[in-house]
């Protein structure tokens, strides 16, 4: 008799255990990073306070938005095998020199093949000879061609226009938003004939005025040239920028962008 009740209660015994192997199985599966991203950051300088700040929000976003981030100062542990475990490579205003040359093979590798995604901070356009280092060519194209010339030391307000908004990594921006006290840096040419121009910078509104002008002046472009999803956003010297909702979004849809991921609501 007592056998006989076990069984009647058996199917009902089997649908709650795989009801609670269902939900357990669903919670491991949110819980496991859609994608991981790795952050090439500087270390020290003036920019520093940029990048702690950049961690911070970083480091909340990939909680919220259920990603995953690591953190290198130097390019020393670059090569194919490394960075094979990411799809997002953030240059988090690390110059484009003093490179090792396994990370350089390995990174011209990673963007030309398309075997991940890029962003490239501020610094990231500082090409030329700087440190007792040659140039890096092969960055200066995939940048557009460009060789830093100049920038704005004593800094200045100026208003960015959106110039191509249906561009996913420019969602919910507005046309035009205010980006203040930047070092507008200059090159020896505009890159436009060479990318994709998604904003770019009226130098007839800097504030203080300055000399310091290159006339056409994109500040956020990709070059797509390459198979690698890749973003260059050229403001990134003060914390403050991520005190700016248009900064913060723009950096937020270029993330699952370039990843090729679809960014949660």
């Amino acid at each position: 008799m007592q056998l006989h009740r076990l069984s009647r209660r058996t199917p009902w015994i089997l649908c709650l255990l795989a009801f609670f192997f269902s939900v357990i199985g669903t919670m491991t599966a949110a819980s496991k990073p859609k994608f991981h991203v790795i952050a090439l950051a500087e270390a020290g300088g003036q920019h520093q306070a940029f990048v702690e700040r950049a961690k911070v929000w970083l480091n909340h976003l990939a909680i919220k938005d259920n990603f995953d981030i690591d953190y290198i100062e130097n390019t020393d542990k670059i090569d194919d095998a490394f960075l094979s475990r990411y799809q997002l490579f953030i240059q988090l205003n690390y110059p484009p020199y003093n490179w090792t040359p396994t990370a350089k093979a390995a990174f011209t590798k990673y963007i030309e093949q398309g075997k991940g995604g890029w962003i490239g901070f501020h610094h990231a356009t500082l090409l030329g000879e700087f440190d007792g280092t040659k140039m890096w060519p092969w960055f200066s194209q995939f940048m557009g061609g460009i060789r830093f010339t100049g920038y704005i030391p004593g800094f200045a307000d100026g208003m960015v226009t959106v110039e191509d908004r249906s561009h996913p990594a420019m969602r919910g921006l507005p046309k035009k938003f205010l980006v203040k006290q930047e070092e507008w840096y200059t090159w020896d040419k505009s890159p436009r004939p060479n990318v994709h121009v998604l904003a770019s910078v009226d130098e007839n509104t800097y504030s203080p005025d300055t000399r310091t002008k290159m006339g056409d002046h994109p500040v956020v472009w990709t070059n797509e040239h390459y198979k690698a999803r890749n973003i260059y956003i050229f403001m990134g010297h003060h914390p403050e920028l991520f005190d700016n909702p248009a900064f913060t979004s723009l950096f937020r849809n270029s993330i699952f962008w370039a990843a090729r991921q679809k960014a949660p609501r």
